[in-house]
């Protein structure tokens, strides 16, 4: 697409491609340098001398807005590289950094301009061949080619199995993805489950017959490197596997079983392999229903011949986002695949991808906010509205400041799961530290997906109604951004799981919590400016724990009803302590202090909140489904 330049009489005009795709091939960008204040004063001058001329008198400019131009994703971002700085060792320090910013300069000039080709260039299904004969396949432009090649020359799944920087990788990794992300195409999604699957197989201890298929997943070469496939969503059944799947394995003489059933929704539908849960069938053909009757399987996508595998595509899948990668429905007919969970295991075996692609999610999440916010700052300092620069506005700044707090609580959140992650691979994770991890993934995915929508939507208007214009790119990061509270396990759900997991743990979960939000606000209580913020915290974490010792003696129906404000609890008072350790380190900046004491102003526990309002009662229960269906037929039976 093309915007036409804005032209005095008597000139030549110009066509100038959409923004966002000249950005992608730009090395230019605003960088916080002495340099930067001298642009920004001449342009506000400028602006100025404009406003006093007469219309026709004025020169013209080449656009009607000028687009923001970021720069090096990984030398703009101060949070990122002050992490990074506080808690690297040194040489890894070093390493990690020189490598970081030639990544950044790559991104900005070759790798986001594939991704918004992807974008233009959405995969198409082709049934047929010419001459009639079945050939289900899906075709991907050259870009998405390029960027699975860039995946494995980057080891964007490499880096977390070699463990180059031992407990460190993981950090280093979840950096790369978080960087990689918006500029992907959509290509992030597969790495999420390529990921996901190479931690099955670690964990499985890599059997002889997935060593092929975990070199690969792990591979730097580009002409080895395979992605995978998470194949778990059946018509009856979305997060509900235990009840929803109805896909049978039958097994052969030879040892290998041949799957049918049919899968709703498989995305990265052109992967190499895929990991899947079926049911076993016995002689008599019965299988075992609930979640105790699946088992995880291994399959290649093709064969050797390059044949699906017993597999016929559907359709692809019409989504309000993610389009530059193809999500399909596939019937699966006699697939031939290898059984590699015990029997009956499946979903415990298969947990390990998930938590895999919840931290993705999150990686997904916060690079959305980041992005958002990258380019909202810097049309900030291009656009003139009511005579003078966006920046210049008190209300536009204090916006996107707000936006600025929630993208930092994120970000720390996701870089506390992948150092314990980092931790529990390496076997340096106390028990404490596994109980964190596990009580965490599920509460920072629920949380940042929610926190990436509304932020996008927010940044979005930033734009005014240039914001809303297809070829800004700016809708496909908010399309994109929308789906991160479904994928992996909506936010109820999720809710629900942490509660699981609390159960689990009779208790241990939660006392590590605690513990673990005090010793991260001992540092804060000997600065002058953070007591107030530490304080809120504390304050929030009692409060909390209040509510636990009261609805531990309500039941389990409360508890349910309040799932969802008590996991947005956890994730308000954790964040709020990562912001304030990070505030509270060695050199910190005058900012990382206003951000933990920004965050701590909002309601730290809107579990405890809502518990003072009645929320939870029986009664307003019931009064929920009233108000839903009042004046429907169904409203009547309630």
């Amino acid at each position: 697409m093309f915007t036409l330049a804005l032209c005095r009489p008597g000139a030549t005009c110009r066509l100038r491609h959409s923004w966002d795709r000249c950005q992608a091939c730009s090395c230019r960008g605003f960088r916080t340098t002495a340099g930067q204040g001298q642009q920004v004063g001449l342009q506000e001058k400028q602006v100025g001398a404009d406003l006093e001329m007469p219309v026709a008198r004025r020169e013209a400019e080449t656009l009607f807005q000028e687009r923001p131009e970021p720069g090096n994703q990984y030398l703009e971002d101060a949070l990122l590289r002050s992490y990074l700085q506080a808690h690297l060792p040194p040489k890894v320090l070093e390493e990690v950094s020189q490598e970081l910013e030639g990544f950044g300069n790559r991104l900005l000039t070759k790798i986001r301009s594939l991704g918004w080709e992807c974008e233009l260039n959405p995969p198409v299904f082709r049934q047929y061949d010419a001459w009639g004969q079945r050939v289900d396949h899906i075709v991907t432009c050259s870009a998405w080619k390029r960027m699975k090649e860039i995946a494995a020359e980057e080891g964007l799944i490499a880096e977390a199995y070699e463990r180059r920087y031992s407990n460190w990788s993981r950090v280093h990794q979840a950096v790369k993805l978080y960087l990689f992300s918006t500029a992907s195409g959509g290509f992030n999604c597969p790495l999420a489950m390529t990921d996901g699957a190479a931690k099955v197989i670690e964990s499985l201890g890599v059997p002889a017959s997935l060593r092929n298929a975990f070199d690969r997943l792990t591979s730097r070469d580009p002409r080895k490197f395979w992605t995978s496939g998470q194949w778990m969503t059946e018509r009856r059944g979305g997060s509900d596997v235990a009840n929803g799947t109805e896909t049978v394995a039958r097994k052969q003489p030879d040892g290998t079983y041949h799957l049918y059933g049919f899968k709703w929704f498989t995305s990265a539908a052109d992967s190499d392999m895929a990991l899947t849960l079926a049911r076993i069938e016995d002689a008599e053909g019965r299988v075992k229903q609930g979640s105790g009757g699946l088992s995880l399987f291994f399959l290649r996508v093709r064969d050797e011949e390059e044949k699906l595998n017993g597999i016929q595509v559907q359709r692809l899948k019409a989504k309000l986002g993610t389009r530059q990668m193809a999500t399909a429905e596939l019937w699966l007919n006699g697939a031939k695949a290898e059984l590699i969970s015990a029997e009956g295991r499946g979903v415990a075996s298969i947990s390990n991808m998930l938590n895999i692609t919840r931290i993705h999610n999150v990686i997904g999440a916060v690079a959305s906010m980041r992005r958002m916010i990258s380019l909202s700052r810097q049309y900030a300092l291009k656009r003139v509205a009511f005579g003078k620069l966006l920046k210049d506005h008190p209300l536009h700044m204090q916006t996107i400041a707000r936006m600025e707090v929630q993208t930092r609580g994120a970000f720390l959140l996701l870089m506390e799961m992948a150092r314990l992650l980092g931790l529990a691979e390496t076997n340096m994770a106390s028990e404490q530290d596994q109980l964190l991890l596990r009580l965490l993934v599920p509460v920072a995915k629920l949380y940042t997906g929610k926190q990436a929508s509304a932020v996008a939507i927010e940044a979005m208007e930033s734009f005014g109604g240039q914001g809303y214009m297809e070829d800004t790119g700016l809708p496909v990061i908010v399309r994109d951004t929308l789906v991160l509270s479904i994928w992996e396990g909506t936010t109820n759900v999720l809710s629900l799981d942490v509660l699981r997991s609390l159960t689990k743990s009779r208790g241990q979960a939660m006392a590590v919590f605690f513990s673990t939000v005090q010793n991260k606000l001992e540092s804060a209580w000997s600065s002058a400016e953070l007591q107030a913020a530490a304080q809120s915290v504390q304050d929030a974490a009692g409060r909390l724990a209040r509510f636990c010792r009261g609805a531990a003696s309500e039941g389990a129906a409360p508890m349910e009803l309040a799932a969802r404000d008590f996991s947005y609890s956890l994730a308000r008072i954790y964040a709020g302590a990562l912001l304030i350790e990070h505030a509270a380190r060695p050199g910190s900046s005058r900012l990382d202090v206003c951000a933990a004491q920004r965050w701590c102003r909002q309601e730290l526990c809107p579990a405890a909140a809502e518990l003072r309002n009645g929320s939870y009662s029986a009664e307003e229960s019931s009064l929920d489904g009233a108000l839903v269906y009042d004046g429907s037929p169904a409203g009547s039976r309630l």
